[in-house]
């Protein structure tokens, strides 16, 4: 009795410690080999009439060890690829080898899986140009068959179960393609849905879930995964983009391996574990091996990684080294491999756009490996961590204006200097119409491409003005940089230099060169940090100039600009009617008590309440970041010119 309970304790401590080890990540060695001694199931080939071709088709079927047919089972459909047919998976990818396995392993739920052709045409064997019109149209058909015919054939013949809740579908390659189409397009068929390696035949995402919601109440596993090398990935990735964006509950699963059974196999073996039987989905970016190249990585660069839970692999070649860091915020010590390679994890970083440094032997440099921006003073590394919330500023399918780059020689400075500009889709060929213009200004360290590349601003403007949430605009980026460079030179001098800057040469260039209101009530000035020092300097003595102001992360710093905040205060204090009046949006906004900007922010707002200045105050978590800004440009454009 004494050993039997040590017996049960010893298996109990085991359990506890394989769990407390997470979650099984990739198929084992030998979990594709035949084992003796477990049982087997079984493979059989059904013949069913197929009304949609209009002749007899053949299908394989596996019933699981120990298949008794007063039981009923839920039901997996396999889907092949382009040049296979329904004994492609037996044939390459021994399903039933892998399912014995698991079961005699107790991992998965008994279910019969079904393996037909889905090139459904009446010569449907993969025969001669396989690539053939015909034939390709014929697995988009086989949609038909499988609904109409195979699925109503096998709910006969066997004894399963006939509810979406207990009916999957997977496939690989054309296959994946297929499973996605048909089982996202038939969630009330289907509530388990798995694309392996999906191939070009997958639908855009738009048509895949043109309502998410209804996926997120109806789907109870979506499973998308990928070899990293494999060609086709990029139908993969931008499934899970959109499915990211809309929170639809997924796993994105990408591993080692190219476009092959290798990679075919060990997704099966992944999630068939998972189907009929409770799926946490809290865990689901914890399943991938690799995450996906950066998409702020240069060409062909596979790192940085950043997997589905957002933290993010970096990799780096540097045999002489003796210390390699990352700076992100949060320096991160790399380790060395055999090969000279340095690598860490991090933790999960949070959304939208990060500079980062590779600091190797205490030197800072960028990472070859990314784009880089100026930011921080210098030329940064860059990295662009998707989230859920950043459709606002991501590519889509709507008319599209352009960013323009333009010289002019200030007389101000006696130098030629460079701004961007935005023009609205539908700018050229609108000569007659005036277009509303706001000014917008970089922060401390960056220039007149901090807007235009970290900030994303033409595709913000595009999706706003697309939706009807804000009016067609120019968006003029000028570089703010002017006078002595550096903080402890940022005085009075530096704003009023370029507030002469703005005024006598940059607005002049733009209503010179290009069809805009000028009044005030048609300009708006705004600004980040620095940027919303020099709107906050130049835009409240001048709102006979701008009606609209915006100024984000930023607030009169104390004790350096304490002088020059306090004349801006008597200046308020004399004309706060004025100001009141002819302001139509004076908008101010903090990353957060996060935010460097924050308490001077905070003082700011307290005298302007003491003052009797309108205005009006929003945050949003983040600090003093480029997420942050983007999202201050987001709510504060569809504010102007109203």
């Amino acid at each position: 009795m004494k050993q039997l309970s040590f017996l049960i304790v010893a298996l109990l401590i085991i359990s506890i410690h394989l769990n407390a080890q997470g979650l099984e990540k990739h198929s084992p060695q030998g979990f594709d080999s035949l084992r003796t001694g477990i049982p087997h199931g079984k493979i059989d080939t059904i013949v069913y009439d197929s009304k949609t071709v209009g002749v007899q088709r053949r299908a394989l079927i596996y019933t699981p060890p120990g298949f008794n047919k007063k039981n009923r089972y839920p039901v997996l459909y396999l889907l092949h690829g382009i040049g296979g047919d329904e004994k492609e998976w037996y044939t390459n990818g021994k399903p039933q080898v892998i399912l014995d396995n698991l079961y005699a392993n107790g991992k998965l739920q008994p279910m019969i899986v079904v393996l037909p052709n889905g090139r459904a045409m009446k010569d449907d064997r993969a025969t001669g140009n396989i690539m053939a019109a015909d034939k390709v149209q014929a697995f988009a058909t086989f949609e038909k068959d499988l609904l109409n015919d195979l699925i109503p054939f096998v709910e006969k013949k066997f004894p399963v179960y006939a509810d979406r809740d207990h009916r999957a579908i997977a496939g690989l390659s054309m296959g994946g393609g297929q499973s996605l189409n048909f089982g996202l397009g038939n969630l009330d068929k289907f509530a388990w849905v798995g694309g392996f390696s999906s191939a070009p035949n997958t639908k855009r995402p738009e048509e895949l879930l043109p309502k998410p919601t209804e996926a997120i109440n109806k789907l109870k596993l979506l499973w998308i995964s990928c070899g990293d090398n494999d060609g086709v990935i990029n139908f993969s990735e931008r499934t899970h983009q959109y499915l990211q964006q809309f929170n639809v509950p997924h796993i994105f699963y990408i591993e080692p391996g190219v476009h092959d059974f290798t990679v075919w196999k060990n997704d099966l073996y992944m999630f068939s574990q998972l189907l009929f039987k409770p799926v946490d989905a809290s865990k689901f970016s914890q399943y991938s091996v690799l995450g996906m190249p950066a998409s702020t990585n240069v060409r062909s660069a596979k790192y940085p990684q950043i997997l589905p839970d957002h933290r993010v692999v970096f990799r780096v070649k540097a045999p002489d080294a003796q210390k390699v860091q990352v700076d992100l915020g949060r320096k991160y010590d790399l380790v060395k491999d055999t090969g000279g390679y340095w690598s860490v994890t991090t933790d999960s970083i949070s959304e939208g756009f990060h500079y980062y440094s590779l600091l190797i032997d205490g030197v800072a440099i960028a990472d070859p490996a990314s784009e880089t921006y100026y930011g921080m003073g210098r030329m940064a590394s860059g990295i662009e961590i998707p989230f859920s919330g950043g459709a606002y500023y991501s590519l889509k399918n709507v008319p599209h204006g352009d960013i323009r780059i333009k010289n002019y020689y200030s007389a101000v400075t006696n130098t030629w200097r460079q701004l961007y500009i935005y023009t609205p889709p539908g700018y050229d060929a609108n000569t007659n119409q005036k277009y509303p213009v706001l000014y917008i200004l970089h922060g401390g360290g960056e220039d007149e491409r901090g807007w235009a590349m970290q900030g994303r601003t033409d595709i913000i403007l595009d999706n706003l003005i697309a939706e009807g949430k804000a009016k067609p605009m120019l968006v003029v980026m000028p570089d703010a940089n002017i006078g002595a460079a550096g903080i402890s030179n940022f005085g009075e001098s530096n704003l009023k230099m370029f507030e002469r800057e703005l005024k006598q040469v940059v607005l002049p260039f733009v209503e010179k060169n290009y069809h805009t209101e000028t009044s005030a009530s048609g300009r708006a000035l705004a600004g980040l940090s620095m940027g919303g020092i020099h709107t906050l300097y130049t835009g409240v003595q001048n709102t006979d100039m701008f009606s609209y102001l915006g100024v984000f992360s930023s607030g009169w710093m104390q004790p350096l600009l304490s002088s020059v905040a306090d004349n801006q205060y008597a200046f308020l204090k004399d004309n706060a009617a004025k100001v009141n009046g002819k302001l139509k949006v004076f908008w101010i906004a903090i990353g957060g008590q996060e935010d460097i900007a924050y308490k001077n922010c905070q003082v700011m707002l307290q005298k302007l309440d003491e003052l009797g200045i309108k205005h009006t105050y929003y945050e949003y978590p983040g600090g003093h970041t480029w997420p942050v800004w983007r999202n201050n440009l987001y709510q504060f454009a569809p504010l102007l010119f109203k």
